[in-house]
């Protein structure tokens, strides 16, 4: 009888054994289905060291000249931007790639173009919870184009306050910005930082120095593994006291290859190699995946080693006089900024502040006019 029991175990030992070996019974890879045409997505590690808890994902979408973040645990997603108006169906083919049929929140940082774009198709598309937005209109199509897709679904915006906190699956995420209202929409920018276990995420959307001085003033926490910089990596943004209060051992730019604005800027790019971080980039690595299990984070590629900055070959400021002749600015008489005319943040000016100009840039700015922190006119 104890041999048929021993002959019974060995043959069971064997079929798991085998079992075992057939393709696609190992561990989960990046994802259960194919990528889209087309679609290069990176593969990431699953293997957590939490003892089998759904780890934290955090997919640093490549839209170009724009910002798209994509966050899951467990069974929870969120969107953090959507990119240009012509991304809204990357980022749409992303999230259903993922298996995501809803979000559980959606952040419109502000509402630059290069931000909330495709976030008309996203929102119409795909159910969503809770949607994040600062307490900022702008008269664009763009603006109008997600709150008509809004309306469709019979959605309303929340408008965050800092120190608000929001439960994300096993994560949650506390909102640090805006702390106050500010004529310059970049610094209206949902702040945001979330934490997993040990690891931080810090998302800045556009936030330049003003509103990071006014976040540090304000007491909030704003330590982080993770710095998602602000402002695609423009001088505005990361000022020194931000970037040493935030002390992150990562950082991610996104930006577009051969952008026309310069980014990433050689001043920001100085600051982070000076600080000994490493560095991730969108426009030389594509989509990037961080991934945690709430100790340690690992990446889907090998970190950015070019420093090179997208301003043209040792040029880290703004054209002199003879390179801006002859060219018409567009001016902001709100803000009292002016902008190359194919700026982003010049097509978001309201018709009654929008004003074009053959003035010299040394003219415009002695009428205290300030040139734009993203276009660098």
């Amino acid at each position: 009888m104890k041999k048929t029991k021993t002959s019974i175990i060995s043959i069971l030992l064997i079929l798991m054994l085998a079992v075992s070996a057939l393709p696609g019974c190992s561990a989960d890879n990046f994802s259960d289905t194919a990528a889209p045409p087309s679609m290069d997505v990176p593969a990431a590690s699953t293997d957590t060291a939490s003892g089998g808890t759904d780890p934290l994902r955090v997919y640093f979408l490549d839209v170009g000249q724009g910002d798209c973040t994509i966050l899951t645990q467990g069974d929870s997603a969120m969107l953090i931007d959507a990119g240009e108006n012509d991304k809204g169906t990357t980022v749409q083919s992303y999230l259903e790639y993922l298996g995501i049929d809803s979000l559980d929140y959606a952040v419109l940082t502000h509402p630059d173009s290069d931000h909330i774009g495709g976030a008309d198709v996203v929102l119409y598309k795909f159910d969503c919870d809770t949607i994040l937005m600062p307490d900022v209109r702008t008269d664009t199509r763009t603006y109008d184009d997600v709150i008509q897709a809004m309306n469709a679904k019979g959605e309303t915006a929340v408008h965050p306050s800092p120190g608000d906190i929001y439960e994300f699956g096993d994560a949650a995420f506390t909102v640090l910005a805006p702390v106050q209202s500010y004529d310059d929409n970049n610094n209206n920018s949902i702040v945001l930082r979330l934490d997993y276990g040990d690891n931080s995420f810090l998302f800045t959307g556009d936030a330049e120095s003003q509103a990071e001085a006014d976040i540090l003033a304000s007491g909030a926490d704003v330590e982080a593994d993770v710095l998602k910089v602000g402002h695609h990596g423009s001088s505005t943004s990361t000022s020194d006291e931000f970037l040493a209060a935030v002390s992150p051992e990562y950082a991610v730019i996104s930006c577009g290859e051969g952008n026309s604005y310069g980014h990433p800027h050689a001043e920001t790019l100085n600051k982070l190699r000076q600080n000994g971080i490493t560095v991730y980039r969108t426009d030389e690595q594509g989509t990037i995946v961080a991934e945690s299990d709430g100790r340690e984070i690992t990446w889907s590629s090998s970190p950015s080693d070019t420093w090179q900055s997208g301003e043209p070959s040792g040029s880290d400021t703004a054209a002199p006089p003879s390179q801006n002749q002859g060219v018409t600015y567009v001016l902001n008489t709100n803000t009292m900024k002016f902008h190359l005319p194919d700026c982003s943040s010049a097509d978001d000016i309201a018709a009654e502040n929008r004003k074009t100009t053959d003035q010299t840039r040394e003219e415009l700015i002695a009428e205290g006019y300030e040139p734009c922190g993203r276009c660098n006119p």
